[in-house]
């Protein structure tokens, strides 16, 4: 079954510097095994390629069902030096959430 995150997590994202921070947060309790398994480091750099230039990291908070994502060198120097539309990665949750996942589940989404 494919999904897209959107239909199992909520989305928050910002900066530090040149680094965007992306959560992920499951919308259920059940939702959360799925995303740990199948939403890594390496998955999200491919789906950021061209963006995320530098190293992704992951960190997993079990207890709020949410995993953090470090995406360094990724917003073009910060807000004050970056030219980009979006220096402090406010949109990147969002595009985040388009990802597509396979899961071998069958999941009940409301």
């Amino acid at each position: 079954m494919k999904i897209h995150l959107l239909d199992i997590c909520h989305g928050r994202s910002g900066d530090k510097g040149d680094t965007a921070n992306v959560g992920l947060i499951a919308r259920k309790k059940e939702f959360y095994p799925l995303i740990a398994k199948y939403v890594t480091a390496e998955r999200v750099k491919r789906h950021f390629e061209g963006i995320a230039l530098g190293k992704v990291e992951r960190f997993e908070l079990a207890n709020l069902w949410a995993l953090n994502f470090l995406l360094h060198n990724a917003l073009g120097g910060g807000g004050t030096k970056s030219l980009k539309n979006d220096a402090q990665g406010k949109t990147l949750a969002a595009a985040l959430l388009k990802m597509e996942i396979e899961v071998e589940e069958k999941l009940n989404i409301e």
